[in-house]
C-alpha cells in the first residue's frame, strides 16, 4: 500500500466506524469546549458553568448506557478494534464508561451542593475534571502501548492541578508538587518499559503481544530471557501502580488527599482506581491470552508477585491508618488498603489464567469469576467511598475542620450524615449485610481458587482476612467519636437535615451500598457478562 491508500483507509475507518463508537468521549470534549466558551464570552453571567457540566455529564452517561445495552442485547463476544487498532470497543469498555460517567455525574452534583468551585473558577475546575475522566475512559479502552501511556498521562496531568486547586492554601500547593514529582518519575519508568517491550515484540498492539511472545518462547534460541521480559512488564506496571497508590508507590496519596478538597480526593480515590484497574486487567491478559509456552511459569510468578505486593499494600494502608487524626488522611490510607484488596483480584486472574495443565476451559471459568469479583467490588467501592467523602465535604462546610476530634457528638446535630457514614464505613470494613462484604467475599473466593494453583495465594488470602480485622479498629475510631463522644459546648452546628438537598444526596449515594449487599444477583450477572468478553 502506498501512503495515499493508507491515508484513505484511515479516514474511511475513522469516519464510518470509529467516531460513532466514542460518542461519550466526544460529548465530554464538547462540554469542555462549551465551558471554555462560557468563560470566553462571559456567558456565565446567565448560565452557571456547573449546570453546563452536569448536563454534559448526563448526556454522555445516557449515550454510554445506550451503547452498553446495545452490546448486551447483541449477545456474543462483540469486540471491535477502532482507530486502526489503537482502541477497543466491547462490553468491558462500555461497562467502565458507564461506571466513570455515573461517578462523574455524582461528583459534579456534589460540587454543586458543596459549592467547591465558585463562578470564577467553575469553568477551569470542570474542564480539568472532564479532561481527567476522558483519560480514564481512554485507559479502559486501550489496545495499544502508546494509548496506554497517553491515557495515563491524560488522567494524571489534570489531577495534579485539581489537587492544588485550593489557591492560597500551602498544604494544597505542597501536595500538588509532591504529586507531580512522583508522577513524573513513575511515568518515566513506565515509558522506558513500554519502549523496551515494543522494541522487543516489534508491535505496540496489545492484542498481538501473546502471539509475539509465543513466537519468542518457541524459537530454538530465545531472543531474550523470561527474567528480562518480567522486568519490562514490571516497569510498565510501575506507572499503573502509581495511579493505584500501590505500595511502594503510594507516597503521594496521603498528602494529596489531605491537601486537596474532599470532593477532589473522592474523585481520585474512585475514578483513577477504576481506570487504572481496567487498564491493568487488559495489560495483564494481553500476556496470558493463548498459549505462552515456555514463558507461562514466568507469568505465573508475576501473578504471585502481584499478589504479594497486594498483601503488603493492604497491610501497610490499614496499619498506617491507625495513627491518623485527619479524616481525609485516614481515608487516603483506607484507599491504599482497598487498592491492595482489589489488586488481589487481579493477581488471582493472572495466576488462574497461567495455571499449569491442559484444562484451559476450567482455568478460563475460574479467571472469569475472579474478574467478576473485581468488577463487583469496584461498583460497590464507588458508592461507599464517595458517600464517606461526601459526608466529609458537607461537615467541612459547617465546622471548617477535617480533624476527627472535631466530629465529636455529631449524631446529636446531623443524624443523617452520621448514619450514612456508619453504613459506608461498615461496608469499607466488609461487614454484612453491606455491599463491601459481598465484593470482598468474591475477591477472597478467587484467592482460595488460585491457592489450588499455588499455595502462596492461600497465604495472601490469610493476609486479606487479617487486614479486614485490622481495619475494623480505625474505622470504628471515627464512628466512636461521632456517635459516643459528647458534643463540646459552643461547637458549630451542622445544618444538614433529612429533608435538605445535601441530606438527600448523601442518602442517594449511600443507598446502593445497602442494596448491593442484599440484592446481589443483578450486578453479579452483569459483571459476569462483562468479564466473559475478555476470555473468549
Amino acid at each position: 500500500m502506498n501512503f495515499e491508500e493508507i491515508l484513505n483507509l484511515f479516514i474511511q475507518d475513522t469516519a464510518d466506524t470509529s467516531v460513532g463508537l466514542i460518542r461519550p468521549e466526544l460529548i465530554l470534549c464538547g462540554t469542555i469546549l462549551s465551558l471554555l466558551f462560557v468563560r470566553l464570552f462571559s456567558i456565565d453571567r446567565w448560565i452557571t458553568p456547573s449546570w453546563v457540566a452536569l448536563v454534559g455529564a448526563f448526556v454522555a452517561f445516557g449515550f454510554a448506557a445506550n451503547d452498553f445495552m446495545v452490546l448486551k442485547e447483541a449477545g456474543g463476544d462483540t469486540v471491535q478494534e477502532i482507530f486502526t487498532g489503537l482502541l477497543i470497543f466491547d462490553r468491558f469498555t462500555a461497562f467502565f464508561r458507564i461506571f466513570l460517567l455515573l461517578f462523574l455525574v455524582l461528583v459534579v452534583t456534589l460540587t454543586i451542593l458543596s459549592g467547591l468551585p465558585d463562578l470564577e473558577d467553575g469553568p477551569d475546575f470542570y474542564t480539568l475534571l472532564f479532561g481527567s475522566t476522558i483519560g480514564m475512559m481512554v485507559m479502559a479502552s486501550s489496545n495499544h502501548l502508546l494509548i496506554l501511556f497517553l491515557g495515563v498521562e491524560m488522567t494524571s496531568v489534570p489531577s495534579y492541578v485539581m489537587v492544588g486547586f485550593l489557591k492560597g492554601k500551602r498544604v494544597s500547593s505542597e501536595a500538588s508538587f509532591k504529586y507531580v514529582v512522583y508522577g513524573a518519575g513513575a511515568s518515566g519508568v513506565m515509558l522506558y518499559g513500554i519502549s523496551l517491550l515494543a522494541g522487543l515484540l516489534g508491535t505496540g498492539n496489545m492484542s498481538l503481544i501473546a502471539e509475539r511472545l509465543q513466537m519468542i518462547s518457541s524459537s530454538g534460541e530465545p531472543i531474550v530471557s523470561g527474567t528480562a521480559i518480567s522486568v519490562m512488564i514490571l516497569m510498565v506496571m510501575v506507572g499503573l501502580a502509581f495511579k493505584l497508590s500501590v505500595f511502594p508507590f503510594h507516597f503521594w496519596c496521603p498528602d494529596a488527599f489531605e491537601g486537596a478538597s474532599a470532593e477532589v480526593a473522592g474523585f481520585l480515590s474512585v475514578a483513577s482506581k477504576a481506570g487504572a484497574f481496567a487498564l491493568l486487567v487488559r495489560f495483564a491478559l494481553a500476556f496470558s491470552a493463548g498459549d505462552a509456552g515456555a514463558l507461562q511459569p514466568t507469568f505465573l510468578y508475576i501473578g504471585l508477585g502481584v499478589g504479594v505486593i497486594a498483601a503488603i499494600t493492604a497491610t501497610y494502608g490499614n496499619l498506617a491508618a491507625y495513627m491518623q487524626t485527619n479524616v481525609k488522611r485516614l481515608l487516603a490510607y483506607s484507599t491504599i488498603a482497598h487498592a491492595g484488596y482489589m489488586l488481589m483480584g487481579v493477581a488471582s486472574v493472572i495466576v488462574l489464567m497461567n495455571a499449569p495443565g491442559e484444562d484451559t476451559a476450567a482455568a478460563t471459568a475460574n479467571a472469569t469469576q475472579a474478574l467478576e469479583g473485581l468488577l463487583y467490588y469496584l461498583a460497590v467501592y464507588l458508592f461507599m467511598n464517595l458517600g464517606a467523602f461526601a459526608v466529609v465535604a458537607f461537615i467541612r462546610n459547617s465546622i471548617f475542620s477535617e480533624e476527627i476530634e472535631d466530629y465529636a457528638g455529631l449524631i446529636s446535630v446531623t443524624p443523617i450524615l452520621c448514619v450514612c457514614m456508619l453504613i459506608c464505613m461498615f461496608s469499607l470494613i466488609g461487614m454484612p449485610p453491606f455491599g463491601g462484604f459481598v465484593g470482598k467475599f468474591m475477591i477472597f473466593a478467587s484467592l482460595f481458587e488460585a491457592g489450588n494453583i499455588h499455595w502462596v495465594m492461600w497465604l495472601i488470602l490469610v493476609a486479606g482476612g487479617l487486614n479486614t480485622v485490622f481495619s475494623l479498629f480505625y474505622y470504628l475510631k471515627v464512628l466512636k467519636v461521632m456517635f459516643l463522644d459528647p458534643r463540646p459546648a459552643g461547637a458549630p452546628d451542622v445544618d444538614v437535615r433529612w429533608g435538605s438537598l445535601p441530606g438527600f444526596y448523601t442518602m442517594l449515594v449511600t443507598a446502593p451500598v445497602v442494596v448491593l449487599g442484599v440484592l446481589v444477583q443483578g450486578l453479579s450477572s452483569t459483571a459476569q457478562n462483562v468479564a466473559s468478553v475478555l476470555f473468549p
